[in-house]
């Protein structure tokens, strides 16, 4: 609850009134200062009541890419019995405020307020509470309440069509290694039938023929995996452009890209980020975990110097796959030698910088890297990427 400054003056006037009042045996200024505190008194008591307000929220959508569309429909109803008046009411959108008109709203009617969510930048953009504002008719008290939970709307990452995919490793019984596009269980020979195996497996027509069952012998060809390694860190991405690291937002379109493009290819990949970030928002009520574009939504950069030697130990130590893509910025290349340890653990490794002034020496460390400008550079030289 907050006193306005109407309402200070008239309590400060109050007590002068009362003051003199008494001291000099005044009834008419003991009377006028008694009339100005039961005012103040009688606009607290009217501020403290709580309207009975009921606000919903929908996002659409609640998850864009950079730049697209999305808004939010705001409904306010009074399930109270009263007129909510003197009520003034404004909803938080970001770093703006939105104004809510439910200036005496009647009992059991509802208003609706719509309006567009800013996504030019990427992150997590929240949107609430409703803040309601009730002041009493002569202005002397306002009393601010939060109403309705705040709904993030996640801005991804802008994603730009990949058509080259890594391939993966085909291991047979004799040792060869062929590279194939996708993994799967594929047929390698047959053999007698033994007691507990599955009848789904038995291979009728050859069994017709030798005159006893015969089963298939599958084996496992295996999937790239691919692990794609996002350097938060705020020595990589020096460069600022109106308070923005536009090389770290570049590398976020980059990682998004890659992870698209390895889910629609149905292939494994994991996102990992060099500096753990202990400002990641929990996921949405019903969701267990944040998924990849919601972690580059709400990425953010670290001021650990030492991430990306911490994270290739645990990479070396762990071989959580067979490609590694490593996305840092101009301030990166320092560590190009500790990704480039990595390639006896994993047979690809690529590079992605961005946002510098010079290219990367050629033959750096031993590792293809590949020089972009933006995310969309990048994606349009990943195609001729072929030495995985």
């Amino acid at each position: 609850m907050g006193i306005t400054a109407r309402g200070v003056g008239l309590l400060v006037a109050a007590v002068l009134l009362l003051g003199a009042g008494f001291r000099f045996a005044y009834p008419e200024l003991t009377l006028l200062g008694a009339a100005a505190g039961a005012a103040v008194g009688y606009a607290a008591l009217v501020a403290a009541w709580r309207p009975r307000l009921t606000v919903t929220r929908r996002a659409d959508p609640d998850r864009v890419a950079r730049g697209e569309p999305a808004s939010m429909t705001l409904t306010v109803r009074n399930t109270g019995r009263l007129r909510s008046a003197n009520l003034l009411a404004e909803d938080r959108c970001g770093e703006r405020t939105v104004p809510v008109p439910v200036l005496r709203l009647r009992p059991g009617r509802d208003t609706e307020v719509q309006y567009d969510v800013p996504t030019h930048r990427r992150g997590v953009v929240p949107v609430g509470p409703l803040r309601v504002t009730r002041r009493d008719p002569l202005g002397l008290v306002a009393l601010a309440r939060p109403y309705g939970a705040a709904v993030p709307v996640w801005v991804h990452p802008r994603i730009h069509p990949l058509t080259a995919v890594p391939t993966g490793a085909g291991r047979s019984l004799d040792g060869r290694v062929d590279g194939v596009p996708h993994g799967s269980i594929t047929f390698n020979s047959l053999r007698e039938y033994v007691v507990g195996d599955e009848l789904r497996r038995v291979h009728w027509r050859t069994s017709a023929r030798v005159g006893e069952l015969m089963v298939r012998e599958n084996v496992d060809t295996s999937l790239p995996r691919l692990v794609v390694l996002l350097d938060n860190r705020v020595a990589a991405h020096p460069q600022r452009v109106g308070g923005v690291a536009e090389s770290f937002e570049s590398a976020c379109e980059a990682a998004a890209s890659i992870v698209t493009a390895a889910h629609r290819a149905d292939l494994p990949v994991l996102l990992l980020f060099a500096a753990a970030d202990p400002t990641d928002p929990a996921p949405p009520a019903g969701e267990t975990a944040l998924g990849p574009l919601d972690r580059l939504a709400a990425a953010d950069l670290s001021d650990d110097g030492d991430a990306v030697r911490a994270a290739t130990t645990r990479l070396r130590q762990d071989r959580l796959g067979d490609t590694l893509i490593f996305l840092t910025g101009p301030g990166g290349r320092d560590e190009l030698g500790h990704v480039g340890a990595l390639r006896g653990a994993y047979p690809s490794v690529v590079v992605g910088v961005f946002g510098a002034v010079e290219p990367t020496p050629p033959g750096a460390a031993g590792l293809v890297v590949v020089d972009a400008a933006d995310g969309a550079r990048f994606a349009a030289e990943w195609d001729g990427v072929r030495r995985w």
